[in-house]
């Protein structure tokens, strides 16, 4: 099994191209696949059929083409407001009722494609034999489901079960198709309208709901431990499918994230602040003694010596993807254009003479602005050599490609709550007090400092007793407002972080994902206010939890010119 971070970076280029063919198949160009969720037209869309959750770890990448397919029918053939208006409120029952829609529009795919048929077929057969090997299927419930997913699959899409699933399903079968077989057999012949199929497909779905409910009594009432385990794996084994969001559409508000979906919103999330009295933006390079600063900054040279980064080339890079053309003045004795008044005169002089024309000359301009945004909390101690040297050598060829920069950093002023928590202590502990610590925002360079005059103070991100906590969301807004301030025509912000937000003083006196909660809240704030391109870069893990745009980072590794190729990729995926 590969490392973490490679198996994240994999995992990533898989969903990827996911989306890709997500957006060829279907004919939307406005899906996003990362994390395990699908967002369309930048609204989430809940995937809760079973086959369509391969595991990252285990699973090889045809069963990810054959989701992609999977899901690509669906947007092409599911009207995805009919399922909302009729889309059951039981858990049980809105799964069965998405897995039939799911199988419908599976069937659909026309033979034309054969390759997206067997992508199809080897997915779901894949799926049934993770489900019997992992034992699922040894208690009622699991086994239920199984045979209405088997039976439904043979029956819409002609697949084909093995002989261990023909005798392991064989009497749940019949025990189902008494309860709605009549319903059942209709719906291989209305699957191409879909209003049709939704009326036998709810029939099944509230019949099955009602026999789970029965199966649960009579476990109950006869107490067989033995059975009670084997459905309790079965339902673990479908809890991502019955958490998902309640509101069925997977609407994103700008409060919090509902269970199963971490982009999502819960419109009661407040997110507050005990006291704001100790918080204070610094100058790094003010916080590190001068004799300090030129042996870290002597230290970053070395190393980047040793590196053998192109900065002249990623300038070069950086210019093509950042520049727009300006106006630039005029380009006289030209053989065409605009006829050029002050030389007409040469051309009764010189009647062999034709350079009387003008163009208006125009030249690559770089009106934009880039924030670099570093998490310096502890543990990013481990990486903060690398980072250092890749916010330096970014710094230094943005301002060769014309481009404004800027580096800041943030954490906190002391570890588990310091001065704010004592304080909160003396006033009797009150419930819920908010951000329980104070911030510390740092300032490595502003976009007022060329390069060369801040290459000091850049040094300092390696002064590691500066790091402590992270509160990720108010540094965004912090970051955010820095570059609002700021005229650009283009404004860019890149977090680099190696985790999600953590202050043990605010965590352990609110609830728990207090901060995570408002981090997702302010990026969807920023993304949707449009005004700010955000980007996350993620030190070994994959921020997309966080960040609509982000990318995984792997730094055990050589800092190389491969990694800014990387990061010039993502930043080209706005156009």
């Amino acid at each position: 099994m590969p490392p973490p971070p490679r198996r994240e970076k994999r995992q990533q280029q898989l969903e990827e191209l996911c989306a890709a063919t997500l957006r060829a198949l279907s004919g939307e160009q406005r899906v996003r696949y990362r994390g395990g969720l699908l967002e369309v037209r930048e609204r989430h869309f809940p995937v809760r059929a079973p086959h369509l959750h391969p595991d990252p770890e285990h699973d090889e990448s045809h069963a990810w083409r054959g989701v992609a397919d999977s899901l690509a029918l669906r947007l092409k053939y599911s009207d995805q407001a009919l399922v909302h208006q009729v889309l059951p409120a039981q858990p049980i029952e809105r799964l069965v009722f998405e897995l039939l829609e799911q199988l419908r529009v599976e069937s659909l795919v026309a033979d034309s494609h054969p390759g997206v048929q067997r992508n199809l077929v080897r997915r779901f057969e894949q799926w049934s034999q993770q489900f019997l090997d992992a034992g699922h299927t040894e208690g009622h419930i699991g086994l239920l489901l199984f045979t209405l997913a088997q039976m439904s699959w043979i029956l819409l899409c002609g697949g084909h079960a093995g002989e261990q699933t023909q005798m392991l399903i064989e009497a749940p079968r019949l025990s189902l198709l008494g309860h709605f077989g009549a319903a059942f057999g209709l719906l291989r012949r209305c699957r191409h309208d879909q209003a049709a199929f939704t009326e036998h497909a709810l029939l099944i779905a509230a019949k099955v709901q009602e026999l789970i409910e029965h199966l649960d009594s009579e476990r109950f009432d006869d107490d067989q431990n033995d059975v009670a385990e084997a459905d309790k794996k079965a339902r673990l084994a479908f809890a991502l499918l019955l958490d998902v969001d309640q509101d069925g559409e997977g609407d994103i508000s700008d409060g919090g994230a509902a269970p199963g979906n971490p982009r999502g919103g819960n419109n009661a999330f407040t997110y507050q602040v005990f006291s704001r009295d100790y918080d204070c933006e610094h100058n790094a390079a003010s916080l590190v003694r001068p004799e300090t600063l030129r042996e870290l900054r002597q230290r970053l040279d070395r190393r980047l010596a040793g590196q053998g980064l192109n900065v002249p080339r990623l300038a070069k890079r950086l210019s093509a993807l950042l520049a727009v053309p300006r106006r630039d003045g005029w380009a006289f004795a030209q053989s065409d254009g605009q006829i050029d008044a002050g030389r007409l005169s040469r051309l009764i002089i010189s009647p062999e003479q034709r350079e009387i024309f003008r163009h208006e000359r125009e030249r690559p301009h770089s009106d934009c602005l880039v924030s670099l945004l570093i998490d310096n909390s502890g543990s990013m101690r481990n990486h903060i050599e690398s980072i250092a040297l890749l916010a330096d050598a970014f710094s230094r060829a943005l301002e060769l490609a014309g481009a404004r920069s800027e580096i800041l950093g943030f954490t906190t002023g002391q570890w588990n709550g310091g001065r704010l928590l004592k304080r909160w202590r003396g006033l009797g502990q009150p419930a819920n007090p908010g951000r329980l610590n104070e911030l510390s925002h740092l300032v490595y360079k502003d976009a007022e400092t060329p390069w060369r005059r801040a290459r000091p103070n850049i040094a300092a991100l390696l002064k590691a007793d500066l790091f402590r906590e992270g509160i990720d969301g108010e540094a965004l807004l912090w970051a955010s407002q820095r570059l609002l301030q700021r005229d650009a025509r283009r404004r860019i912000l890149i977090v680099i972080c190696d985790g999600c937000p953590m202050d043990s003083a605010t965590q352990q006196t609110n609830q728990q994902d207090i901060l995570d909660l408002h981090l997702k809240q302010v990026t969807r704030q920023i993304e949707q206010a449009g005004r700010i391109e955000l980007y996350a870069l993620g030190v070994g893990l994959d921020l997309s939890a966080y960040y609509r745009q982000s990318l995984e980072l792997d730094l055990s590794r050589c800092l190389d010119n491969a990694v800014f190729d990387e990061i010039l990729r993502l930043l080209n995926g706005r156009n």
